[in-house]
């Protein structure tokens, strides 16, 4: 998977174990999950809807979330970077990744582009390992 603003790809494992991986393998590249928002269950209790398995991480690189709002304090706007593990309607896992290459076209901030490209390599490791 591929579009404009993200990246990711279909797991060939189940949805909790797809989860536990994603959080192991962005602990590697130095990511911990500041957020995570259970959308199924969310959806299930406010809508009395029922959808597959749908999880929003908020993931987290100190190092870097620290670099770029020494850069650009206001980048918090666009932070953490989103990472979505989900079974689609035909039951496939699905992990996809907000592609932060998208941060630095609506910054025009040299140093945040850097972190990005970065942050971005980090992250396309985190999926290629999943």
């Amino acid at each position: 998977m591929k579009n404009r603003y993200g990246f990711g790809k279909t797991v060939d494992m189940d949805f909790d174990a797809a989860l536990k991986k994603v959080g192991e393998e962005l602990a590697k590249e130095g990511f911990g999950i500041l957020t995570e928002i259970d959308v199924q269950a969310t959806l299930k209790k406010k809508l009395d809807a029922d959808v597959p398995p749908y999880r929003i991480l908020g993931a987290c690189n100190p190092p870097f979330a620290h670099r770029a709002l020494g850069a650009e304090p206001t980048i918090g706007l666009l932070l953490p970077c989103n990472v979505v593990v989900r079974q689609d309607a035909a039951g496939k896992v699905q992990v996809e990744f907000l592609d932060p290459d998208v941060m630095v076209q609506l910054v025009d901030n040299p140093q945040v582009h850097i972190v990005a490209a970065e942050v971005n390599a980090r992250l396309q490791r985190v999926c290629d390992a999943i």
